[in-house]
């Protein structure tokens, strides 16, 4: 029966009336996946717990943005996708603990049944799993979920800040741009701090994991100014429309428009890394824009997975694997597709202007990016169920789902 329900799980998959998580698990199921009821009641359980963890961090930013405006109280918001690696990994460890454990013990709440059929079915049981170190894993996991979450952010808000970006920090009552600007730098302030205090309860080697992703992701940002000197270039040698009127402020000097296309090509799209990680295989080396997307966004979840590991909690390399690549791909489809319009007006370059730009017209850039979009996505899907990844097959399901392609021109 299991080819007639994909089926029809496939045509589920493409009713747009339904709810996008619905339209995932759909897709999930029908291009392979488990269909796992308790693995999707694990994932609600910790999209609730990491929701508690940035409350919890914005309750410390509220009471210092309180005193320093003089209110009662504030109610703070920062606009973020940032968490939804951090909820698969933690996921993924609560699955596979409780996978492993006897019956009748959650591993994630510490709790043992004892009723008579608990405790016989747990005598029967081939299980050898330690509970009690099945729950001291889980623990572990959401005490460095909590330090990842607050690292991220604190690391988001403080890019945000170099870039002048402030309108993701919002308060409850008006604020004029120079009190919106001391709002971001109390909020930075009081999560830098939350971090440092929080890494203090870990071994040195968890913060190292960190400190040695942000010197690579700096390490990217420090080659933004050459590739908008290329983009700039580009422009005039590009043929699709809708980067027509791109206009990028680059230093003035001898520009070779076609020379510049092709150097974006090279360095930008087909780029090959200085030191190839180990984490991909030579199929998705081949990926385009992985060095420069790696770089973007990758890393950061790399040292997210580095930091799980040095705190005792083992991940394997291929679902990390899936957590990069789900990402980019998430990068890639939802945010500069949902961006475009802006990027093109502002000249920002992303895997999606950079087709706009390579392309011999709008159509052949708007099917570049859905097909590069779909070659990360499979991947991912690939590495999720190679590393008995359910939920974050479901997510790699629902960032194909989510997207919205018809804003893209063609």
């Amino acid at each position: 029966m299991s080819g007639p329900l994909r089926r029809v799980a496939d045509r589920l998959a493409g009713v747009g009336a339904l709810p996008t998580p619905a339209r995932a698990v759909f897709s999930h199921y029908a291009a392979g996946g488990a269909l796992e009821l308790r693995a999707i009641r694990l994932q609600q359980r910790v999209e609730d717990e990491i929701e508690r963890m940035v409350d919890d961090a914005y309750a410390d930013v509220e009471a210092a943005l309180a005193a320093e405006f003089g209110r009662e109280s504030v109610e703070f918001s920062y606009d973020t996708k940032l968490t939804m690696p951090v909820e698969l990994t933690l996921a993924h460890v609560y699955r596979r603990a409780s996978e492993a454990a006897p019956p009748g013990i959650d591993p994630v709440s510490g709790r043992r049944a004892t009723d008579p059929i608990s405790k016989f079915r747990r005598r029967r049981a081939e299980s050898d799993a330690d509970p009690v170190e099945l729950v001291g894993e889980t623990r572990r996991a959401r005490e460095v979920a909590e330090l990842v979450v607050v690292a991220l952010l604190d690391g988001d808000m403080r890019d945000a800040i170099n870039d002048g970006e402030y309108e993701d920090f919002e308060v409850d009552f008006d604020l004029s741009p120079t009190d919106r600007e001391r709002v971001a730098e109390i909020a930075q302030e009081v999560l830098q701090a939350a971090v440092q205090e929080q890494f203090a309860a870990f071994p040195d080697s968890v913060r190292e994991a960190y400190d040695a992703a942000v010197d690579r992701s700096e390490a990217h940002q420090d080659r933004d100014p050459h590739f908008r000197e290329l983009m700039a270039d580009a422009v005039a040698a590009a043929e699709a429309e809708a980067v027509d009127d791109v206009t990028v402020d680059a230093p003035d000097g001898d520009r070779d428009p076609q020379r510049a296309r092709e150097a974006l090509r090279a360095e930008y799209k087909h780029a090959g890394f200085e030191a190839t990680p180990d984490l991909f295989d030579e199929t998705e080396l081949d990926l385009p824009y992985l060095v420069t997307q790696y770089g973007r966004v990758g890393v950061i979840y790399h040292g997210m997975v580095e930091m799980f590991r040095e705190a005792g909690v083992a991940l394997s390399p291929e679902f990390e694997r899936a957590v990069v690549l789900s990402i980019v791909g998430a990068q890639v489809w939802l945010d500069d597709v949902d961006d475009f319009a802006a990027d093109v007006r502002e000249g920002q370059l992303t895997p999606v202007t950079a087709e706009y730009l390579l392309a011999g017209s709008d159509a052949d850039a708007y099917d570049a990016v859905v097909s590069i979009t779909e070659s990360y996505l499979d991947a991912a899907r690939d590495a999720a169920e190679a590393s008995d990844a359910p939920i974050t097959g479901i997510a790699v399901e629902y960032i194909r789902q989510d997207g919205e392609p018809e804003k893209l021109p063609r």
